[in-house]
């Protein structure tokens, strides 16, 4: 099996640096590495393997010779060069949204739809971060009982819209707890405190973007019929790290909750910690700095038939952005799809 050569578009950013570090964690076997990003960041020194790279400007030739990109640099940048990487023969990993409804691209989680990998021609999207921990959990529930409708609410962590909205949190923290006056930038809201019912702007139907987006991608990730009904509520806490979800399943077969359990056990990347009695239950400080898809507070769901009613936390900036696209990458070497 040949190595790729690899770049990391985004390098110097939360998710781009998170991305570095899974790399080498997952021991991915690479020929060579390059770290890419805007002119800004162009020149910062990046400690990797115990080498020392320089970042440099992403340019159009930066892909020549690279045979897989793993990008979160925004869908600006990745609308931008995209064209480029697939006319240099290279694969792009996009983090973005910019291609992940379009009907030639596969949305991809890996262990999840691996398959779907098969299809692309050049580009490679990574789910929303509040779809990708949600489908390791329904992927294997639906194999066993095929899901019938789907309530999801979000408890989103500000790591997830980025650093300038982890230094508000902290900043508007400070200042309300000395009485002071804070103008919020980064939300439309104070967040100290506080929940915001509001990620990303409000469509049409009253939903926001990124409600739509956990709708939308759950049914292409899953291969869902498009009439099957998901609704979705997202909300931003003031938690730094680790997003939560209350998820609420009806399936068109019977399965109960001690099966929930024992499916969950046994199904990749996903750690059930479920014993109520004793107050254990997965929370965001479990989930912060590891791999695993945490779910607990499995149960009948009082409201539907056939219905289970579960809670389940992930490290956004893991499971929701890099890991994921760090494992595509693993994938597409394995399969040797680049």
């Amino acid at each position: 099996m040949r190595k790729p050569n690899i770049a990391i578009l985004g390098a110097t950013g939360v998710v781009g640096r998170e991305i570095t570090k899974i790399v080498d964690e997952l021991k991915i076997d690479f020929n060579e590495i390059k770290f890419l990003s805007s002119a800004k960041s162009a020149g910062i020194k990046l400690e990797f393997q115990g080498k020392t790279y320089t970042v440099e400007e992403a340019k159009p030739e930066s892909f020549d010779g690279v045979n897989i990109v793993l990008a979160s640099a925004g869908g600006t940048t990745s609308q931008k060069f995209a064209p480029e990487i697939v006319k240099r023969g290279g694969v792009l990993i996009d983090n973005s949204s910019a291609f992940r409804m379009d009907e030639n691209v596969p949305l991809v989680i890996a262990y999840v739809n691996d398959d779907d990998l098969k299809k692309h021609k050049g580009i490679i999207a990574n789910p929303n971060c509040s779809t990708s921990q949600l489908m390791l959990v329904l992927k294997p529930l639906h194999e066993k009982a095929k899901i019938k409708r789907l309530i999801v609410s979000t408890y989103q962590a500000v790591s997830g819209a980025g650093l300038a909205a982890i230094n508000e949190l902290t900043d508007n923290t400070k200042a309300t707890l000395a009485g002071e006056e804070f103008e919020n930038k980064c939300f439309k809201k104070p967040i100290s405190f506080n929940v915001i019912p509001q990620i990303d702007v409000f469509c049409q139907n009253g939903y926001t973007k990124e409600e739509m987006k956990v709708v939308k991608e759950t049914k292409k990730i899953l291969h869902l019929p498009e009439n099957l009904p998901i609704s979705c509520t997202a909300a931003r806490v003031p938690v730094y790290n680790g997003h939560s979800e209350a998820v609420d399943i009806e399936f068109e077969n019977e399965i109960s909750p001690d099966e929930v359990r024992e499916i969950l056990k046994n199904s990749f990347g996903v750690k059930v910690i479920d014993n109520p009695d004793n107050f254990e239950y997965p929370t965001t400080r479990d989930a912060s700095g590891v791999d695993p898809v945490f779910a607990g507070r499995i149960r009948k769901n009082l409201a539907f038939n056939n219905g289970i009613s579960l809670w389940c936390v992930a490290d956004n900036l893991r499971i929701g952005a890099a890991l994921n696209t760090v494992r595509i990458c693993q994938k597409v070497i394995e399969m040797e799809l680049y």
